[in-house]
């Protein structure tokens, strides 16, 4: 058997990508319509879309860029990832005095927002890829890693408690979790990073009375149906109204002003109710396959950065569609975490395409097996 490495990168997962972003963008504007309509006077029914459209051009220019630099830059420069991290974390908290941040979390200048922590995620992941694969090179040097990788991410908790932002930070955790995982971590220290973390959850949630109110109307969807769980029940409704086959394109009822954030974190709802189920299900299968290629992509890495990596953005992309469908179909609480390349917003996807191209480069130095 020999070894030789391909020169071009993953097509289908190109593909599959560049479709979802189409399909998001045909969803946008059929769900923001009447929205686009109120927020312009009646001047037009384009206006998310437009910006969107704008959004998608950047981030397949960032996709195309980051593409073109070898994963090695990456590499080199892993060690320097950490402290841009927390840079990023740190910015709304410092520029907060200001006023030009809202929600504790996006930095707003002019017209334009941006949120720090999704750009963190994808250097959290240079970081970690980094620190793991110099650092772990068999199951005792992972062993020892532990209570540094636990200090590291509570320093990410600490930074994301004070943004008041649960749902992105449950993302940074399963992500650095899982890398940790792949690494080669002994069972024990998984089992009691899991336990430690579902202790810090609850006090977290104990800590803020509106979690508390979001975790109790998970628990009993019927309570405060016109306060707290409105919005639940309001996307349980759009989900429930299309059936298997749904409404008909355009024809959704909840986007009216019902569903709050329609054609942002609730959008998987108002896909449910005007394409159906069956057709939701299809969307997700989607995702299934862009998981699979990425861990294609990780098995056939030519080193232990570029598996890590790969599973990093891999994992980062799955989870936020899991714990947004989860969410609209209450199977977890609400926790604001949009839907890959589909929902409206610029920070999230213009990153996500950047990591793609992370992705996509790391697939042309696959290393292959030829029979000889």
């Amino acid at each position: 058997m020999t070894n030789f490495r391909r020169q071009h990168s993953d097509y289908w997962l190109s593909v599959a990508i560049f479709g979802l972003i189409v399909f998001g963008l045909i969803m946008i504007y059929s769900v923001s319509k009447y929205y686009s309509l109120e927020l312009t006077d009646g001047v037009t029914d384009k206006y998310f879309l437009k910006k969107q459209l704008l959004m998608v051009a950047i981030g397949l220019v960032g996709w195309v860029v980051v593409q073109a630099i070898d994963y090695h830059y990456w590499q080199k420069h892993a060690g320097t990832m950490f402290f841009i991290t927390i840079g990023l974390l740190l910015l709304p908290v410092i520029l907060s005095p200001l006023h030009i941040t809202s929600a504790g979390r996006w930095i707003n200048v002019g017209s334009f927002n941006f949120q720090p922590a999704e750009l963190a995620k994808l250097t959290f992941i240079f970081y970690l890829a980094g620190w793991f694969s110099e650092k772990g090179n068999n199951l005792k040097d992972v062993a020892k890693l532990f209570w540094p990788f636990i200090s590291i991410l509570g320093i990410i908790v600490l930074l994301m408690f004070m943004q008041k932002d649960l749902g992105t930070l449950s993302v940074y955790v399963i992500i650095a979790g899982s890398l940790f995982v792949a690494s080669g971590a002994p069972l024990n220290q998984i089992f009691g990073a899991v336990g430690l973390g579902g202790v810090l959850l609850w006090l977290m949630i104990k800590l803020e009375p509106y979690r508390m109110q979001r975790l109790t109307t998970f628990l009993n969807p019927g309570t405060g149906s016109l306060t707290t769980g409105y919005h639940i029940q309001n996307a349980l409704i759009a989900i429930g109204s299309g059936g298997l086959l749904g409404l008909g394109f355009g024809q959704s009822k909840q986007k009216y002003l019902y569903l709050p954030e329609a054609h942002t974190d609730s959008i998987f709802a108002i896909i449910c109710e005007e394409l159906g189920t069956l057709r939701a299900a299809a969307i997700i299968l989607v995702f299934v396959f862009i998981a699979l290629r990425g861990l294609k992509i990780a098995k056939t890495a030519p080193d232990g950065f570029a598996r890590l990596v790969a599973i990093g953005v891999t994992i980062w992309i799955f989870s936020q569609m899991a714990i947004n469908t989860a969410a609209m179909l209450g199977l977890l609480p609400l926790t604001g975490i949009p839907l890959p390349f589909i929902s409206y917003g610029g920070t999230s996807l213009i990153v996500l395409l950047a990591a793609v191209g992370v992705l996509t480069n790391i697939s042309k130095h696959q290393v292959k097996q030829q029979g000889g």
